[in-house]
C-alpha cells in the first residue's frame, strides 16, 4: 500500500480486536485527512444499551456515509460489511497481540470507570458490568479475540475484497510511525 494513497477522498474502514485502538486511530486519521469520522459503535448503541434494530443501524451508517465524500468508518460489526467494506477504498487492520489488546481493554475500562465517562447515547461502562458480568467487555475481548484473527485474516485475502489497499500493523509503533510519516 502506498500511504501517498490517503486523502481527503479516502474511505477507509479500521478493525481489530475490541480495545485495539480503532477510535484513537480513526480520530487521528480523520483529523489529518479532513474525512468523516463514523464510530460503528456509536451508531449502534442505544440507551441503557440497547442495541438498533438491524434497519435502523444500516440506515444510520448510510446517511453518514452519504453525507461525506471521505470517511473513516471504525468498528467489527460483520452484518454491515457489505456497506462498509465494499465501498472502502483502504482496510487498515490493527492485529496486535492478545497480552497488549487486554491490557488496553483493561486499562480503558477502568478510566472510564473512574471518570464516570460517557459513551454512546449516554451509557457508562460500570464496575459490576465491567468485572462480573458475562457481558463484560474484558470477557468479550478475550473470547473474540482469536475469531477476529481468523475471520480477518481469510477476509483479507478473500478476492471480493480485492480492491482494497490493506494495511496491516501488529506494533502500535508502526501507527506511530505511519501517522508521523503521513
Amino acid at each position: 500500500m502506498s500511504y501517498e494513497k490517503l486523502n481527503s477522498n479516502s474511505r477507509i474502514v479500521i478493525v481489530g480486536t475490541s480495545g485495539a485502538g480503532k477510535s484513537t486511530f480513526a480520530r487521528k486519521l480523520s483529523t489529518k485527512f479532513g474525512l468523516k469520522d463514523i464510530e460503528l459503535d456509536a451508531l449502534f448503541w442505544g440507551p441503557n444499551w440497547t442495541q438498533a434494530p438491524e434497519s435502523e443501524f444500516r440506515k444510520s451508517i448510510e446517511n453518514a456515509m452519504a453525507n461525506s465524500q471521505g470517511w473513516v468508518v471504525h468498528g467489527n460489526y460483520g452484518k454491515v460489511r457489505d456497506m462498509t467494506w465494499k465501498r472502502a477504498t483502504t482496510l487498515i487492520w490493527l492485529n496486535y497481540s492478545r497480552r497488549l489488546v487486554l491490557w488496553r481493554v483493561l486499562k480503558r475500562s477502568v478510566t472510564r470507570i473512574i471518570n464516570r465517562e460517557i459513551l454512546w447515547s449516554g451509557n457508562r461502562e460500570t464496575f459490576r458490568k465491567t468485572f462480573l458480568s458475562k457481558d463484560s467487555i474484558l470477557l468479550w475481548s478475550f473470547q473474540t479475540y482469536r475469531l477476529r484473527k481468523e475471520q480477518y485474516e481469510n477476509l483479507t485475502k478473500d478476492p471480493e475484497y480485492s480492491h482494497l489497499n490493506i494495511i496491516g500493523f501488529t506494533d502500535p509503533r508502526e501507527v506511530d510511525s505511519f501517522l508521523k510519516n503521513l
